[in-house]
Protein backbone atom coordinates (compact mmCIF):
# COMPACT_ATOMS: atom_id res chain seq x y z
CA UNK A 1 0.00 0.00 0.00
CA UNK A 2 1.40 3.64 -0.44
CA UNK A 3 0.59 7.07 0.55
CA UNK A 4 0.83 10.36 -0.80
CA UNK A 5 4.06 10.83 0.29
CA UNK A 6 5.81 7.21 1.50
CA UNK A 7 5.38 3.88 1.68
CA UNK A 8 3.23 1.48 4.29
CA UNK A 9 4.67 -1.94 4.36
CA UNK A 10 2.31 -4.66 5.62
CA UNK A 11 3.31 -7.61 7.22
CA UNK A 12 2.35 -10.22 9.65
CA UNK A 13 3.81 -11.01 13.16
CA UNK A 14 3.19 -13.79 14.99
CA UNK A 15 1.98 -13.09 19.12
CA UNK A 16 2.96 -15.73 21.42
CA UNK A 17 0.97 -13.62 23.94
CA UNK A 18 -2.06 -13.14 21.44
CA UNK A 19 -1.70 -16.82 20.35
CA UNK A 20 -2.19 -15.35 16.94
CA UNK A 21 -0.89 -13.42 13.99
CA UNK A 22 -0.93 -9.79 14.07
CA UNK A 23 -1.21 -7.48 11.28
CA UNK A 24 1.72 -4.71 11.10
CA UNK A 25 1.52 -1.55 8.86
CA UNK A 26 4.54 0.41 8.60
CA UNK A 27 4.98 3.99 7.43
CA UNK A 28 8.21 4.89 6.01
CA UNK A 29 8.26 8.62 4.82
CA UNK A 30 9.40 9.22 1.15
CA UNK A 31 13.20 10.52 2.59
CA UNK A 32 13.59 7.17 4.33
CA UNK A 33 16.96 6.34 4.59
CA UNK A 34 18.75 3.46 7.06
CA UNK A 35 21.23 5.70 7.27
CA UNK A 36 18.94 7.98 9.87
CA UNK A 37 17.61 7.06 13.32
CA UNK A 38 13.91 7.16 13.55
CA UNK A 39 11.25 8.39 16.23
CA UNK A 40 8.83 5.64 16.53
CA UNK A 41 5.11 6.53 16.74
CA UNK A 42 2.85 3.16 17.13
CA UNK A 43 -1.19 3.46 16.74
CA UNK A 44 -3.87 1.87 18.00
CA UNK A 45 -6.75 1.28 14.93
CA UNK A 46 -4.07 1.37 12.55
CA UNK A 47 -6.25 1.48 9.32
CA UNK A 48 -8.35 4.12 10.42
CA UNK A 49 -4.78 6.10 10.96
CA UNK A 50 -4.09 5.65 8.05
CA UNK A 51 -7.30 6.17 6.24
CA UNK A 52 -9.45 8.10 8.08
CA UNK A 53 -6.97 10.22 10.13
CA UNK A 54 -4.01 10.65 7.15
CA UNK A 55 -1.63 10.26 10.09
CA UNK A 56 1.44 9.66 7.69
CA UNK A 57 0.10 12.82 5.34
CA UNK A 58 0.16 14.84 8.47
CA UNK A 59 3.54 13.85 9.85
CA UNK A 60 4.80 14.04 6.15
CA UNK A 61 3.88 17.42 5.75
CA UNK A 62 5.51 18.53 9.47
CA UNK A 63 8.60 16.36 8.54
CA UNK A 64 9.25 18.42 5.42
CA UNK A 65 9.03 21.71 7.16
CA UNK A 66 10.79 21.23 9.87
CA UNK A 67 8.41 21.25 12.36
CA UNK A 68 8.84 17.42 13.94
CA UNK A 69 11.42 15.33 14.17
CA UNK A 70 12.20 12.25 11.63
CA UNK A 71 9.74 9.08 12.42
CA UNK A 72 8.51 5.68 11.48
CA UNK A 73 4.87 4.90 12.01
CA UNK A 74 3.46 1.53 12.80
CA UNK A 75 -0.26 0.78 12.84
CA UNK A 76 -2.09 -1.79 14.56
CA UNK A 77 -5.30 -3.02 12.79
CA UNK A 78 -7.87 -4.54 14.38
CA UNK A 79 -9.52 -7.11 12.73
CA UNK A 80 -13.20 -6.82 14.05
CA UNK A 81 -14.99 -4.16 16.73
CA UNK A 82 -15.87 -7.04 19.09
CA UNK A 83 -12.12 -8.38 19.19
CA UNK A 84 -10.92 -4.60 19.49
CA UNK A 85 -13.06 -4.01 22.55
CA UNK A 86 -11.39 -7.26 24.07
CA UNK A 87 -7.82 -5.95 23.28
CA UNK A 88 -8.43 -2.49 24.04
CA UNK A 89 -11.04 -2.52 27.31
CA UNK A 90 -9.33 -2.57 30.16
CA UNK A 91 -11.98 -5.68 31.02
CA UNK A 92 -11.33 -7.31 27.76
CA UNK A 93 -9.72 -10.74 27.83
CA UNK A 94 -7.07 -9.97 25.48
CA UNK A 95 -6.16 -6.24 27.53
CA UNK A 96 -3.27 -7.31 29.35
CA UNK A 97 -2.02 -9.83 26.95
CA UNK A 98 -1.99 -7.17 24.22
CA UNK A 99 -0.33 -4.75 26.56
CA UNK A 100 2.10 -7.46 26.72
CA UNK A 101 2.67 -7.88 22.56
CA UNK A 102 3.53 -4.14 22.52
CA UNK A 103 5.94 -3.94 24.46
CA UNK A 104 7.44 -7.33 24.54
CA UNK A 105 7.15 -8.17 21.05
CA UNK A 106 6.09 -5.49 18.66
CA UNK A 107 9.23 -3.29 20.07
CA UNK A 108 11.75 -6.15 19.60
CA UNK A 109 10.40 -6.48 16.09
CA UNK A 110 10.95 -2.41 14.98
CA UNK A 111 13.73 -2.22 16.72
CA UNK A 112 15.53 -4.60 14.86
CA UNK A 113 14.32 -3.80 11.19
CA UNK A 114 15.09 -0.14 12.06
CA UNK A 115 17.23 2.26 13.00
CA UNK A 116 15.35 3.39 16.18
CA UNK A 117 15.69 5.43 19.22
CA UNK A 118 15.50 3.01 21.95
CA UNK A 119 14.27 4.48 24.67
CA UNK A 120 10.79 5.63 26.04
CA UNK A 121 11.46 9.26 24.72
CA UNK A 122 11.97 8.04 21.42
CA UNK A 123 8.46 6.34 21.40
CA UNK A 124 4.95 7.70 20.94
CA UNK A 125 1.32 5.69 21.51
CA UNK A 126 -1.43 7.11 19.93
CA UNK A 127 -5.04 5.93 20.09
CA UNK A 128 -8.64 7.00 19.72
CA UNK A 129 -11.31 6.18 22.24
CA UNK A 130 -10.51 2.63 23.84
CA UNK A 131 -7.27 2.78 21.58
CA UNK A 132 -6.27 5.89 23.78
CA UNK A 133 -6.92 3.94 26.73
CA UNK A 134 -4.95 1.10 25.87
CA UNK A 135 -2.26 3.57 25.07
CA UNK A 136 -2.45 4.95 28.34
CA UNK A 137 -2.58 2.22 29.95
CA UNK A 138 0.24 0.12 28.15
CA UNK A 139 2.59 3.28 29.13
CA UNK A 140 1.40 3.21 32.37
CA UNK A 141 3.01 -0.27 32.88
CA UNK A 142 6.00 0.12 30.85
CA UNK A 143 7.00 3.82 30.95
CA UNK A 144 10.51 2.98 30.23
CA UNK A 145 9.49 1.47 26.68
CA UNK A 146 6.86 3.88 25.83
CA UNK A 147 7.86 7.30 27.32
CA UNK A 148 5.12 9.55 24.81
CA UNK A 149 1.00 9.34 24.68
CA UNK A 150 -0.87 11.13 22.34
CA UNK A 151 -4.74 10.52 23.74
CA UNK A 152 -8.19 11.31 21.21
CA UNK A 153 -11.05 10.94 23.50
CA UNK A 154 -10.07 8.21 25.44
CA UNK A 155 -12.79 5.91 27.02
CA UNK A 156 -12.00 6.59 31.17
CA UNK A 157 -13.52 4.58 33.42
CA UNK A 158 -12.59 3.68 37.24
CA UNK A 159 -9.54 1.38 35.97
CA UNK A 160 -8.17 4.03 34.42
CA UNK A 161 -8.66 6.35 36.80
CA UNK A 162 -7.49 4.00 39.86
CA UNK A 163 -3.96 3.29 37.33
CA UNK A 164 -3.31 6.61 37.62
CA UNK A 165 -3.94 7.44 41.22
CA UNK A 166 -1.56 4.10 41.83
CA UNK A 167 1.04 4.93 39.73
CA UNK A 168 4.51 6.68 40.73
CA UNK A 169 5.60 6.70 36.80
CA UNK A 170 4.09 9.70 35.64
CA UNK A 171 7.60 10.95 36.19
CA UNK A 172 8.81 9.97 33.28
CA UNK A 173 6.05 10.29 30.68
CA UNK A 174 4.73 12.76 28.58
CA UNK A 175 0.82 12.50 27.89
CA UNK A 176 -0.91 14.82 24.94
CA UNK A 177 -4.78 14.84 26.02
CA UNK A 178 -7.92 15.38 23.84
CA UNK A 179 -11.44 15.49 24.43
CA UNK A 180 -14.57 17.41 22.69
CA UNK A 181 -16.86 19.05 24.61
CA UNK A 182 -19.82 17.38 23.11
CA UNK A 183 -19.10 13.87 23.89
CA UNK A 184 -21.93 13.88 26.20
CA UNK A 185 -23.91 10.79 24.43
CA UNK A 186 -21.78 8.68 22.85
CA UNK A 187 -22.68 5.13 21.28
CA UNK A 188 -20.29 2.68 22.69
CA UNK A 189 -19.33 -0.94 20.51
CA UNK A 190 -21.50 -2.22 23.60
CA UNK A 191 -24.56 -0.64 22.62
CA UNK A 192 -24.03 2.25 25.53
CA UNK A 193 -24.50 5.90 25.77
CA UNK A 194 -21.90 7.17 27.91
CA UNK A 195 -20.88 10.37 28.78
CA UNK A 196 -16.86 10.73 28.14
CA UNK A 197 -16.40 14.47 29.25
CA UNK A 198 -16.91 14.25 32.91
CA UNK A 199 -14.83 10.96 33.29
CA UNK A 200 -12.20 12.63 30.80
CA UNK A 201 -12.08 15.96 33.27
CA UNK A 202 -11.83 14.02 35.92
CA UNK A 203 -8.97 12.12 34.42
CA UNK A 204 -7.42 15.53 33.54
CA UNK A 205 -7.50 17.49 36.63
CA UNK A 206 -5.52 13.60 38.09
CA UNK A 207 -2.96 14.13 35.47
CA UNK A 208 -2.58 18.09 36.51
CA UNK A 209 -2.20 16.58 39.83
CA UNK A 210 1.02 14.41 38.88
CA UNK A 211 4.35 15.30 38.28
CA UNK A 212 4.51 14.81 34.39
CA UNK A 213 4.39 16.17 31.24
CA UNK A 214 0.89 17.09 30.66
CA UNK A 215 -0.76 18.46 27.58
CA UNK A 216 -4.98 18.78 27.59
CA UNK A 217 -7.03 20.47 24.88
CA UNK A 218 -10.44 20.57 23.99
CA UNK A 219 -12.39 20.82 20.96
CA UNK A 220 -15.67 21.83 19.64
CA UNK A 221 -17.00 18.61 18.74
CA UNK A 222 -17.83 15.22 19.12
CA UNK A 223 -16.94 11.38 19.33
CA UNK A 224 -15.79 11.03 15.76
CA UNK A 225 -12.96 11.15 13.11
CA UNK A 226 -14.40 14.66 11.62
CA UNK A 227 -12.92 16.50 14.78
CA UNK A 228 -9.86 14.34 15.41
CA UNK A 229 -8.50 13.78 12.17
CA UNK A 230 -7.05 17.81 11.85
CA UNK A 231 -6.45 17.86 15.71
CA UNK A 232 -3.54 15.04 14.96
CA UNK A 233 -0.82 17.46 13.48
CA UNK A 234 -1.57 19.58 16.36
CA UNK A 235 -0.47 16.83 18.64
CA UNK A 236 2.64 15.71 16.25
CA UNK A 237 4.14 18.75 16.49
CA UNK A 238 3.67 19.29 20.20
CA UNK A 239 4.69 15.82 21.07
CA UNK A 240 7.70 15.70 18.76
CA UNK A 241 8.89 19.31 18.21
CA UNK A 242 12.52 19.98 16.61
CA UNK A 243 12.60 23.32 18.54
CA UNK A 244 14.45 23.19 22.28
Amino acid sequence: MTSKKGVINEEKLYSNELAEHMDVLTYLPKTFSPLYTYHVIIAQDGNDYFRLGRIARQAEALMNDGSMERCIIVGIPYNSVSERRNTYHPEGTKFNAYKRFLAKELIPFIDEKFSTYQVGTGRTLIGDSLGATVSLMTALDYPNIFGNIIMQSPYVDQHVLQAIKDTESLHLLSIYHQIGTKETEVHTSDKQVLDFVKPNQELKQLLENKNGIYYFESFDGDHKWTYWQPLITHALKKMLSMSP
